[in-house]
């Protein structure tokens, strides 16, 4: 994989334009061996699979309207500072960010702008593994058009046990702009899509930012879901303050050790994940199905139960029923199974049992959480 190297600017009114210079390739979608095709039409496809995930729409029609979305009435947040401006100035402010990294909570501070690679593996160069309507998220979210999804590569977490591994370690994906990825979210709209779901979206915040302030000028309305692994820099949150309707993070580990271990290291996990929710929550409230049963604003947690409770799912719930109201969008998980690197962790190399899960749910109901989402037992 090739990136685009440059030399470190002199002083500070170079290295300002240089920055400029970068922002503008990227939003333009100029080069493609620097930021990737445009994305007029192009589609985004698995690597080795050869199938067609979606199709951005060709023409570069600017016109709002140009694509309609199925939910009308419904004001997405970042209309507001889209058009006042701030929204393209949060995109920037993200987009200086890059050139000594603190997106997420390593700090790595690697200039990404230069093509060097973080912790999390990227560049500035965007990296998008798939977007397609999705079926498989939360009823509330999918209802009857689908979850907007849109798969981003590589991931500042990486944890051994990770289902979309290929993707978020592995590095699956294609080179894709600003420019395509406001196709692709237009895209999804216009297929009848509710929201527009960005996975594993932390490295890649400033070019989702710009991406959506493009697409709102050509008509994109949908309510934007911040998917993540939760463990954000609460600095980070406050700027998608605004733009992000609905939160959907995990709450994966209640101990930083357990965290470190299975996380790379990622000891402060439970304190900074713990606060990034509480901001979250202060953003947009909880998440209260509208009359068409969809959620189209408010906080909605997951948690992933875990073999030999490694997760600590019981302080997790603890601590979601004494810092956030009891109405709060809960979603216990059961589908753990051991992938990637997970047999290497005889505690964590098998399915949780029934007896697991139901554990979970019953402290949950117990310490009075009353909208818990709760699956089918796959026992």
């Amino acid at each position: 994989m090739h990136y685009f190297h440059h030399t470190a600017p002199a002083n500070r009114q170079s290295r300002r334009g240089f920055l400029c210079s970068m922002l503008h390739v990227a939003l333009s979608g100029a080069g493609a061996v620097l930021f990737g095709a445009s994305g007029g039409g192009s589609p985004v496809v698995r690597p080795g699979s050869g199938k067609r995930e979606g199709v951005a729409p060709r023409g570069g029609g600017d016109a709002a309207g140009e694509h309609e979305p199925r939910d009308r009435g419904i004001e997405a947040a970042y209309m507001k500072l889209h058009g006042s401006g701030e929204l393209q100035q949060r995109g920037e402010r993200l987009w200086r960010m890059m050139e000594s990294c603190e997106l997420c909570p390593r700090r790595c501070r690697v200039n990404r702008l230069e093509g060097n690679e973080g912790f999390c593996r990227a560049s500035s160069q965007l990296e998008i593994s798939s977007f397609h309507p999705h079926f498989g998220e939360e009823r509330p979210l999918v209802g009857s058009g689908g979850s907007g999804t849109v798969f981003f590569t590589n991931c500042g977490l990486r944890c051994v046990f990770c289902i979309n591994w290929e993707i978020s370690i592995g590095g699956e994906g294609e080179q894709r702009s600003i420019a395509a990825l406001a196709d692709m979210m237009l895209a999804l709209q216009k297929r009848g899509c509710h929201n527009i779901n960005v996975v594993t979206p932390t490295h890649y915040s400033p070019h989702i930012v710009l991406a959506i302030d493009i697409a709102a000028r050509r008509g994109l309305r949908l309510p934007i879901v911040y998917n993540t692994c939760g463990w954000e820099r609460i600095e980070i949150v406050r700027l998608l303050d605004g733009i992000v309707d609905i939160y959907l993070p995990d709450f994966k580990y209640a101990d930083g050790a357990m965290a470190a271990k299975y996380s790379s290291g990622a000891e402060s996990y439970p304190g900074v994940t713990g606060a990034a929710i509480l901001e979250m929550h202060r953003q947009v409230g909880v998440a209260k199905p509208a009359a068409d049963g969809l959620v189209h604003r408010g906080l909605m947690i997951r948690h992933l139960v875990m073999p030999n409770d490694v997760a600590g799912s019981k302080k997790v719930i603890d601590w979601i029923a004494a810092d956030l109201p009891k109405e709060s969008y809960v979603n216990i998980m059961s589908q753990y199974r051991p992938m990637y690197r997970a047999f290497d962790y005889p505690e964590i190399s098998r399915r949780i049992t029934g007896d697991e899960y139901k554990g979970v749910v019953e402290h949950a109901r117990a310490a009075g959480l009353t909208n818990l989402d709760i699956q089918k037992y796959p026992w």
